[in-house]
């Protein structure tokens, strides 16, 4: 399994005045998604940071009739796997590490001390949104990170959940944010893009809507299914994003000088750089 680094330097980036402008609102320069929030060693931070403000987006639009919840899956993973999923302040033991066989005379052999490997917890959030009157389950979102997109068993974890969603009468949006690894299985034409949004809705399976779209383009809005009849509160999710990378400031803890994690394909990052070098802040 090819790892990303597991740790990435990040800088504040010099304005074109050479003026380091803590104290003012940024825009990301991307029109869409920013390739450079895709890092592991960020994305748990833009991940949490992005579901939550989806979940206030949506809690006053479906509001009095259905209700948003936060909610969060956990499993293990190996210590060596940490980094890869977004956790490179976990200080690991590599596994490659030579052992060296050592005789011991009997009469030192005793009780030694060992370590054995150790896995770690993984929380990951996702939203659920449920009708207030019988507090059913209508509507789960889910926001894909390496921890289930890219590894193996969180990725089995999670398309399990994924089937047993589509077995029922509850609705699935699947957000894809992350240009690294395999789309998600779907049937039909296959449509190959850097980013894509999937709309299930449990009344019209097993056909759903999916949203496709590049680097170059805006995060496309959707509308969010609930029962059937009830009227769809329209998520702006481009809008979403930009707005959090202006609080969260995620300006100062990226490296525009540098090229993105994954890498972009040649005319991509040419077209990247055109966008950077035009960057200004908000006013």
């Amino acid at each position: 399994m090819f790892r990303a680094p597991s740790q990435i330097i990040y800088v504040p980036v010099m304005p074109a005045t050479g003026i380091l402008l803590y104290n003012q609102a940024m825009s990301s320069p991307f029109p869409g998604m920013d390739p450079y929030l895709e890092h592991p060693s960020l994305w748990p931070d833009v991940h949490n940071r992005l579901i939550t403000a989806i979940a206030d987006a949506l809690a006053p639009q479906v509001a009095p009739d259905y209700y948003v919840r936060l909610e969060r899956r956990a499993f293990l993973v190996a210590p060596d796997d940490l980094a890869f999923i977004g956790r490179p302040d976990v200080a690991v033991i590599s596994p490659t590490q030579p052992h060296t066989k050592q005789t011991l005379p009997l009469a030192e052999a005793g009780v030694v001390s060992i370590i054995v490997p150790m896995g770690d917890e993984v929380d990951e959030m996702f939203l659920e949104v449920h009708d207030v009157s019988s507090g059913t389950l209508v509507t789960v979102l889910e926001l894909l990170s390496p921890a289930n997109k890219l590894h193996n068993d969180g990725r089995e974890a999670y398309e399990r959940k994924r089937r047993y969603i589509f077995s029922t009468r509850t609705n699935l949006v699947e957000i894809d944010l992350l240009r690294d690894g395999a789309p998600m299985p779907m049937d039909g034409k296959k449509v190959v893009s850097d980013y894509r949004i999937m709309v299930s809705r449990s009344s019209t399976r097993p056909r759903a809507q999916l949203y496709p779209f590049n680097l170059r383009q805006p995060i496309p809005s959707f509308h969010l299914p609930l029962l059937p009849g009830d009227k769809e509160p329209s998520v702006e999710l481009n809008e979403i994003l930009h707005d959090l990378y202006g609080r969260a400031r995620y300006d100062l803890s990226l490296n525009y000088q540098q090229p993105p994690y994954p890498p972009l394909s040649e005319e991509d990052q040419t077209w990247a750089q055109e966008q950077i070098a035009a960057w200004t802040p908000i006013s």
